[in-house]
């Protein structure tokens, strides 16, 4: 495929306020998933294993500081997580965001936590399977939640267009979305941005597979 204009690599990492601020993983992912039956759990940690083979990142069996950072919640209501045993120590002021998005009507959220060098450390992911979630197949909810969970996207990368599309009747990553994860992951480029220029060296690096 073709390169990615760089200006369209840059609207992924560019959040609504106008700051460019661009993130991946800096340790292997080790995935734990909450509030869905075991063959549900095999698809979400399916889907973060073929990213985590696109990007070659690593996951483990555990984080030596979390056990496991990347934690996935499904509820059925946003009240659910108040009585999940320790959550308010990893989540602050836990009480107020759920206020919030129980006011917002979400069903989706995302907590980034960073390394000392900006690199992603952990994410909590939250979703409330209200009744438009409910009627997504569990693999295109799984990849779309992985997908959002390996960089720190622009808050507003996704809201008009998914990272996802279907492709002979199967869910799949959009080409473009493939290439810009991949070039993420460029083991010279550093973990953490919050220089548009960024945006320059990973459309540098897309369309270079055939």
């Amino acid at each position: 495929m073709n390169a990615i204009d760089p200006e369209d690599v840059e609207a992924l990492f560019t959040r609504a306020d106008g700051t460019f601020l661009f993130a991946r993983w800096g340790r292997p992912v080790v995935p734990v998933v909450f509030g869905v039956t075991e063959e549900t759990i095999s698809v979400l940690k399916g889907a973060i294993e073929a990213l985590c083979v696109l990007t070659d990142h690593r996951m483990a069996e555990t984080d030596p500081e979390l056990g496991a950072n990347l934690m996935v919640f499904f509820v059925s209501g946003w009240s659910d997580l108040a009585g999940v045993p320790d959550l308010d120590r990893l989540v602050p002021d836990l009480a107020p965001l759920l206020g919030r998005l129980e006011a917002a009507e979400a069903n989706q959220y995302r907590l980034f936590r960073f390394d000392a060098d900006g690199a992603i450390r952990a994410c909590f992911a939250f979703v409330r399977m209200d009744a438009h979630l409910s009627d997504v197949p569990a693999e295109t909810l799984a990849l779309n939640q992985m997908v959002q969970a390996m960089l720190l996207w622009s808050d507003r990368a996704f809201a008009e267009t998914s990272p996802l599309a279907l492709h002979e009747g199967r869910t799949v990553l959009r080409p473009e979305i493939a290439e810009v994860l991949r070039a993420a992951y460029d083991p010279v480029l550093p973990a953490m941005s919050q220089h548009a220029s960024h945006a320059l060296r990973l459309a540098a690096r897309t369309g270079q597979r055939q």
